[in-house]
């Protein structure tokens, strides 16, 4: 185990990074890759030693939060009986603003698209990385990553996807 444990740890601010694109919540987010390390370590020994541990890692990351999220879904929102809607105060910087429009247009997309938006755009994944990853032929990636770009050029666009509206 200690020389997977030396292979895992240069890997985990990637695989945070990742998760916390995912879901946005840095509680949640650490919960997820500690899964991620727990479901990886628990198979070790199936792991394929001449594979890429990071795209092995990411499947299992994306694996987890696909399954957490659909049954997020069957199970419908949980809302605490004390929480408080206080007021969200946003920066007052115009990239902050297009950040945050930005990631509800994410929000929007399918989670197919979005899972292949970040790997690609923000993992650095070539187009074959996050093919092996997701199993799909290297062609299906371009087709999926161009109808999601174009789909988030179109959110962004029409600006249903922004948090706040802009005054002139």
């Amino acid at each position: 185990m200690a020389d997977a444990a030396s292979l895992l740890e240069p890997l985990i601010p990637a695989l945070r990074r990742y998760a916390y694109a995912l879901v946005r919540e840095p509680e949640a987010a650490d919960d997820l890759v500690q899964d991620t390390l727990e479901r990886a370590l628990s198979r070790w020994h199936l792991r394929h030693a001449e594979g890429d541990l990071r795209a092995w890692l990411f499947a299992i990351l994306r694996n987890l939060h696909v399954s957490a999220w659909r049954q997020k879904q069957r199970q419908g929102v949980a809302v605490e009986l004390d929480e408080r809607n206080e007021p969200i105060v946003a920066a007052p910087q115009e990239t902050s603003l297009e950040t945050q429009d930005v990631l509800a247009a994410l929000d929007h997309l399918p989670e197919e698209q979005k899972s292949l938006l970040l790997l690609i755009g923000v993992e650095d994944f070539s187009y074959e990385q996050a093919a092996r990853l997701l199993g799909v032929p290297v062609g299906t990636v371009m087709s999926r990553l161009s109808r999601a770009r174009q789909r988030l050029r179109g959110l962004l666009e029409s600006g249903r996807a922004t948090l706040l509206r802009r005054v002139k």
